[in-house]
């Protein structure tokens, strides 16, 4: 890494590893992590996409260029999956109910999802990535981390790999992506947002401390409104703010997201990333335009769910054993049921019949429902091997 000798380097490990494991355990910030640990520092990128399915439509329909749009369903249930930045001017973001979209943004032209074009396109930017590195850990379909400690054409610049990756995503695509480039997952992450759109940002060995102390911590994943909202009750503004708090006032007010909280304000991170992630669930859920509380048409709804979650079942070529159906009532109240078995579901009939099951034994609903969803879990998938990830050089790191 550049300005840091051999000796620098070890000194810098140790001293992550020290505060590492003062912390005593193994956070997740991320729901599907492990918390395996890489070996010494890496040369992390992490790409995103910029308003992705918002900017595929503008790229598919050149009229809607320079207006806002939102990606989602514009009924009075309607929610916003993204929308494109010149919306984003008016306050509009993703997860916002349409109504409210639309009475901050009246202009706000609206389009269904394509998630078969979206698929196609994700896939197009996945194929880029493995051309410079066999470590992508996709997040979704519009970002994913990247190890490129040892590059396939032998770059040996993440900086460099990042420029080239997404050049290439404009060329091949007619996409923008941001990029953030740093020594472990939790900056390059922290990287990507900084500069989108269409942005790159750098944070070499020795620097990731001092950035996450100027950053407010609503920028922290895994920080939403309501925890940045505790945290400046405690007087806690700041990464800086944060670090000032030892672990042990952090588990009294934050329990097991302590430990991330600790590790995060010194920008410590030692997770691997993780190529061919297992999914953990497959499932669909619809929300409804009115509420409704008759059994027979939830159970014509459910049928739906049943059909669209079963192609997502087969196309990922999953298997799981628990089925979970869950209603969520006019109120925002949530109600689930579950049954799992010794075994995967068989097929399609044992997964409908499980899912119908399920609903009947709370019919009748003592309040009408504005959300069903149906999910497949526990699941066995095949997961194909990874390749071997190499060791971090001992030498200089450039980035």
């Amino acid at each position: 890494m550049a300005g840091l000798g051999r000796a620098g380097q070890c000194l810098f490990v140790i001293a992550q590893l020290a505060l590492t494991y003062s912390a005593m355990s193994e956070p997740a910030p991320e729901p599907d992590d492990t918390g395996e640990e890489a070996p010494g520092l890496r040369k992390i990128i992490h790409v995103d996409m910029d308003a992705f399915f918002a900017s595929v439509e503008q790229r598919d329909e050149p009229a809607l260029r320079g207006l806002p749009i939102a990606v989602g369903g514009d009924g009075p249930r309607g929610v916003l999956t993204t929308c494109s930045y010149e919306a984003r001017k008016f306050g509009c973001r993703s997860a916002m109910p349409s109504v409210t979209a639309k009475r901050l943004c009246p202009d706000l032209i609206f389009r269904p999802p394509r998630f078969a074009v979206y698929n196609e396109v994700s896939r197009q930017v996945r194929d880029i990535f493995l051309d410079y590195t066999p470590h992508v850990e996709p997040l979704s379909l519009d970002e994913a981390f990247l190890d490129v400690t040892e590059d396939l054409k032998g770059i040996g610049s993440a900086t460099r790999i990042a420029e080239l990756i997404r050049a290439r995503i404009k060329e091949e695509t007619g996409l923008t992506a941001s990029a953030g480039v740093s020594y472990n997952k939790f900056l390059a992450k922290l990287a990507s947002d900084q500069n989108k759109p269409d942005g790159l940002c750098v944070i070499r060995p020795g620097e990731g401390a001092d950035f996450v102390a100027k950053l407010p911590v609503r920028r922290f994943f895994g920080i939403g409104p309501k925890g940045a909202e505790k945290m400046a009750a405690l007087g806690i503004e700041t990464g800086a703010d944060l670090a000032l708090c030892d672990i042990a006032y952090l588990r009294r007010h934050f329990g097991s997201q302590a430990d991330y909280l600790y590790r995060a304000a010194r920008g410590i991170d030692l997770r691997r990333v993780k190529a061919n992630r297992p999914r953990k669930s497959v499932g669909a859920e619809r929300t409804l335009d009115k509420d409704i509380s008759s059994g027979s048409a939830l159970r014509d709804v459910l049928a739906r769910i049943i059909e669209i979650t079963w192609k997502r079942i087969e196309s990922s070529k999953s298997e799981g054993r628990t089925v979970t159906l869950k209603l969520k009532h006019a109120d925002f109240s949530q109600l689930t049921r579950a049954r799992s078995l010794p075994r995967p579901v068989a097929g399609q009939a044992e997964f409908a019949s499980i899912g119908h099951a399920l609903l009947d034994e709370v019919l009748p609903l003592a309040q009408p429902v504005r959300l069903v969803g149906l999910t497949l879990s526990a699941l066995e998938e095949e997961e194909p091997p990874q390749a071997p990830v190499g060791g971090p050089s001992q030498g200089t790191l450039p980035f």
